[in-house]
C-alpha cells in the first residue's frame, strides 16, 4: 500500500511544470535590506523555538501515554494538586517568553528608528496611484499603472495579459533611490486608506488620510523591486503597483539632477 501511494505521489509531482516548483516557497523571503534580514532571522529563531517546544511537549505526552497505560498496570495518582508542578509550568513559559521578547523588541526598535536618514520621500496614496515628493530636493511626480498593463486589463481589449511583461506590477514612473543609503518614507493618503508595500524590503505600512506614518529601508543591491497597495482601497485596488528603482549613487545623482532641471524648465514655462 505504501509503495502504491509513493508511486502515485511521484506521478503527480512529475506532471507539475517546473515553474510551479520555482514559485513554491514555503518560507518567507530574506529580501535585500537590513530590516528584511533582521525580520527573517527573528522569524527563524521563533520558528525553531516553537519546534523545540512542540517536540518536548508531544514527546512527553507520547512517552506518558505509552509508558503509563492501564494495560501495563499503571495506577492513577491520588493527589489533585501540586504546588511544585504549578510553579514549574508557570516559570518555564515565562522564561521562554522573556527570552523571545528580547530579540523581538530589539528588532521592533530598529524598524521604527528613522533617524539619520540620507533621503526623505513623502508618499501620498490616491485612488489609484502614488505621488512621490523628494523633500528638499524639488522633485515630485505621480506614479501610475503602466499603459500596457492598463490597456491589457480592459475588458474586450483583445490584449492577452500574459503577453505583457510584469502585468499589473509595472508603472510609468518608479520611485528612484540610491543603493546603500537610508531612505525615510513619510506615508499619507489623500482620499482613503492605502498601504505601501515592497516585499523585498520587508516593509509595509498604511497610508491614512490626515495622518503621517513613516518607515525606512536601505537597499543593498541595485535593481528593480516591485510591490503593491496592500489595502483594499476601492474597485481598482489591484491596479496600484509600487515599483522602486534602486540605482548606484552616481546614477541616482544624475537622475535627480535631470528631474530638477525638468522641474525648473516647467516652472519657467509657466
Amino acid at each position: 500500500m505504501v509503495k502504491i501511494v509513493k508511486c502515485a505521489l511521484a506521478a503527480v509531482l512529475a506532471s507539475l511544470p517546473a515553474a510551479a516548483f520555482a514559485a513554491w516557497e514555503l518560507n518567507m523571503p530574506v529580501g535585500v535590506t537590513e530590516l528584511s534580514r533582521r525580520i527573517h532571522a527573528l522569524h527563524m529563531l521563533i520558528l525553531w523555538v516553537c519546534i523545540l517546544i512542540a517536540i518536548a511537549v508531544f514527546g512527553v505526552m507520547i512517552y506518558s501515554i505509552v509508558k503509563f497505560r492501564r494495560s501495563q498496570g499503571a495506577v492513577a495518582a491520588s493527589f489533585d494538586h501540586s504546588t511544585r508542578a504549578e510553579i514549574v509550568w508557570t516559570v518555564i513559559p515565562i522564561v521562554i517568553l522573556v527570552a523571545m521578547a528580547v530579540p523581538a523588541a530589539a528588532t521592533l526598535v530598529r524598524i521604527e528608528d528613522t533617524r539619520n536618514s540620507d533621503l526623505t520621500v513623502k508618499v501620498t496614496g490616491y485612488q489609484w496611484r502614488w505621488h512621490y515628493e523628494y523633500l528638499e530636493r524639488n522633485v515630485a511626480f505621480f506614479s501610475s499603472l503602466s499603459r500596457d498593463s492598463d490597456a491589457a486589463r480592459q475588458l474586450d481589449s483583445g490584449i492577452d495579459p500574459e503577453s505583457v511583461q510584469n502585468y499589473l506590477l509595472d508603472v510609468d514612473k518608479p520611485l528612484v533611490v540610491p543603493v546603500g543609503k537610508k531612505v525615510r518614507v513619510l506615508l499619507t493618503a489623500g482620499d482613503v486608506i492605502h498601504a505601501w508595500w515592497v516585499p523585498a524590503f520587508g516593509m509595509k505600512k498604511d497610508a491614512i488620510p490626515g495622518f503621517v506614518n513613516e518607515l525606512w529601508f536601505r537597499a543593498d543591491q541595485v535593481g528593480i523591486y516591485r510591490g503593491q497597495c496592500a489595502e483594499l482601497c476601492g474597485r481598482d485596488h489591484g491596479f496600484m503597483p509600487v515599483v522602486v528603482d534602486v540605482r548606484s549613487e552616481a546614477d541616482f545623482d544624475s537622475w535627480l539632477k535631470t528631474q530638477q532641471d525638468n522641474t525648473k524648465t516647467a516652472s519657467a514655462a509657466e
